[in-house]
């Protein structure tokens, strides 16, 4: 993929507000693409991440989960990523079990 998917990318992952989550298929949708996987790759390309920029560059990847609610792909394993959105204490009423966010509401 290009340069330019990934900003897409980035950009749109950006605006998933804290304590909500989206998923990789949303987040193709947004960009007008039907590439999701291919939105794994530019966020595991991700040099924003929440654990290398704290300025307003970040860009949030670890708000992104599968379709079914699955953590999913994290640069820095599913225990910092679950740990990670732990931490959003609202998490729109999601509840976190074995790697997986249960009742959860989308972004979109």
């Amino acid at each position: 993929m290009s340069e330019n998917f990934n900003k897409k990318v980035w950009e749109a992952c950006r605006k998933i507000p804290k304590g909500k989550v989206s998923t990789y298929k949303e987040i193709a949708k947004k960009i007008g693409s039907k590439a999701y996987r291919a939105v794994g790759n530019a966020l595991n390309k991700n040099p924003y991440g929440i654990l290398e920029c704290k300025t307003k560059n970040m860009v949030p990847c670890h708000r992104v989960v599968a379709s079914n609610g699955n953590l999913h792909g994290f640069a820095h394993g599913l225990k910092k990523k679950a740990m990670l959105l732990k931490n959003h204490r609202s998490m729109n009423g999601g509840i976190l079990r074995k790697q997986r966010i249960r009742t959860f509401q989308q972004y979109s």
